[in-house]
């Protein structure tokens, strides 16, 4: 998780794998899209597979507050 920064610069502030305009939003739909790991960064040689498990441990992280989001249940979102 060494490499997610956030920068204003950088897409509004969103955070990014250092280094890349890759954001954690981008990364992490392309995982639940069923692509692999080894896939991701196939894609996008710029990272590595320690890169996408930092996305994945930002992610989680960032879920760890007590914020609940109402899911729609119509939608499977």
């Amino acid at each position: 998780m060494k490499r997610i920064i956030s920068d204003p610069d950088i897409l509004g502030g969103k955070p990014v794998v250092d280094g890349t305009r890759l954001s954690v939003e981008h990364i992490l739909g392309m995982l639940s899209n069923n692509m692999s790991h080894q896939e991701v960064v196939a894609a996008y040689p710029v990272l590595t597979i320690e890169d996408v498990n930092g996305v994945l441990e930002y992610a989680a992280r960032a879920l760890r507050n007590d914020i609940v989001i109402d899911v729609d249940t119509t939608s499977g979102v």
